[in-house]
Formats: C-alpha cells, sequence, structure tokens
C-alpha cells in the first residue's frame, strides 16, 4: 500500500490534483496520471501537479495532462501552488522557472518572458507568427506564442461561434506543430478578450492561464489592447500584464477544494 495525500484546488475552474513527493520521492507513471485524472474512475482533474525538490527553486512541479501525457507550464496550477504554498514562491517548471507571490484571493505568477521564434514555438518550418499565412476553415491569420508551452492564437468576430470541440483536436495533432499546440479563439471588446482554449491533451477547459497569457500577449502585439489586460474565460476573468521584452505577469483567483488521502497503487 502506498497512502499519500493530495489537495483539490483550481483556478476558475481549471482543477488539479496536487500531491506533494518531496518527503517522499515516488514517480507516476503516465497510466496512473490519466487514471487520477478519470472523471468517473479516479479523484477527476485536467491536469496531475506532483511536486518535487529542486535545486534552482523552492519547487519542482511536474505536470501530466488528463491524458497521462506531461507538459512543460500550466499557469493555472502555477497559481494554485503559489497560494497553497504561501508568501513568495519560486517554482521550476520544465518550461523555464516561474516565481509567484499569494494574494488574498489567489496568487499573481511571473510567467518569464514570451517567445516568438518559429522554432521555439516549435513550428515545422519558418514563417512570420504574428500573422501566419496559414489557416483551418475559417480559422485563419493566427499567432503563435510559447510561454512555456506552444499555443496558436485566432481572433474572430465571435469566439462563442467557433466549433472548437471540433476544430481544436485537428489543429493540435497538425504536423506544422511536432510538439502538438493549445489552440486559442478570442474576441476584443473595448480592453477585454474574450477567450476559449482547446488544451493538447485535455481538450476543452473553464480556464488556460497559458493560453490567457499568450492570447493578451498576441493581442498587444497586434494592437488590439494595450497592457494591463482583462481576459475572460468560461470559468471566469485574469488580469495579465506585458511590456515588450518583459516578462508576462498573470493574476487570479484559487480556490481550495478539499485534502484528502489513497492509495496511490489502485490507480493504473
Amino acid at each position: 500500500m502506498n497512502k499519500g495525500a493530495f489537495h483539490k484546488m483550481h483556478g476558475l475552474g481549471n482543477d488539479f490534483v496536487i500531491v506533494d513527493m518531496r518527503p517522499k520521492e515516488w514517480e507516476f507513471s503516465p497510466v496512473q496520471a490519466a487514471a487520477i485524472a478519470h472523471r468517473q474512475h479516479g479523484i477527476g482533474c485536467d491536469q496531475l501537479i506532483v511536486l518535487r525538490n529542486s535545486d534552482a527553486a523552492d519547487v519542482r512541479m511536474q505536470i501530466f495532462n488528463a491524458d497521462g501525457g506531461e507538459v512543460e507550464a500550466c499557469g493555472n496550477a502555477a497559481r494554485c501552488v503559489a497560494k497553497l504554498l504561501g508568501d513568495k514562491t519560486t517554482i521550476e517548471t520544465s518550461g523555464g522557472l516561474i516565481s509567484g507571490n499569494a494574494t488574498g484571493e489567489g496568487a499573481i505568477v511571473d510567467m518569464g518572458e514570451p517567445r516568438f521564434e518559429w522554432d521555439a514555438i516549435p513550428l515545422s518550418y519558418a514563417m512570420d507568427t504574428l500573422h501566419m499565412p496559414v489557416g483551418w476553415e475559417d480559422l485563419q491569420d493566427p499567432a503563435a506564442v510559447n510561454v512555456g508551452n506552444p499555443h496558436v492564437i485566432f481572433f474572430v468576430d465571435d469566439s462563442s461561434e467557433i466549433a472548437l470541440d471540433r476544430l481544436g483536436p485537428m489543429i493540435e495533432i497538425d504536423p506544422l506543430f511536432p510538439e502538438r499546440v493549445n489552440v486559442n479563439v478570442a474576441h476584443v471588446t473595448e480592453e477585454t478578450v474574450h477567450l476559449r482554449v482547446w488544451e493538447r491533451g485535455v481538450g476543452l477547459t473553464r480556464a488556460c492561464g497559458t493560453g490567457a497569457c499568450a492570447t493578451a500577449v498576441a493581442a498587444i502585439r497586434r494592437g488590439l489592447v494595450s497592457s494591463p489586460v482583462s481576459v475572460h474565460l468560461p470559468g471566469g476573468e485574469l488580469k495579465i500584464s506585458w511590456n515588450e521584452g518583459g516578462p508576462i505577469l498573470m493574476e487570479g483567483p484559487t480556490t481550495h477544494v478539499f485534502t484528502g488521502e489513497t492509495d496511490w497503487d489502485q490507480f493504473g
């Protein structure tokens, strides 16, 4: 029996099972991660977050998507971890270092500087990433941004009208994106970005922190909004601040749902 505690948290409905493995370095397999994330047979979450010891930061955050695949970054999870640990926290991810600070309602995190080079997204071949000369059906002229993980962003007249449940999985696995991609559709009203996200390895989500960051940066670069900008997602609102050449700051609420204990050996 391998019993251990976990926290269930969410940021705007983007939910996580957070396991602190610093006292006990035990590895989860992709199969186990997917079993834990399963909504009917497991605990249920968009991502399994495993906290580990780090030589470079206060904690290292390992991130498994609901399909069991490991990914580089998750902004909402970083906010939840910062809130859970309290005060100022540095978090190592495979996508880079993140610093966070708990606030009254949640946390603010420094997501680092975005990348725009085609091979940093990455794309399969060179092209302009602010106005990409590609499209899928009615989704045309996207931008691409890497914020620790890859995002493609489409600005449309009304994001609620896009069949993202159909187009998202098609674009996610397109050969243009060798590491797959998160798909964002957004429209702008005044200084608010309205966003929906198809997250690779998860599907449609109520919120995606890195998607909000990438979309806000793309909107600022295209002159559609100015910093700071409110990004409205199905689960609620995030505040994103970014100036050319600087880091992205993301602020928003977090919720601690409950603490539990389980036998990890029963999964997978």
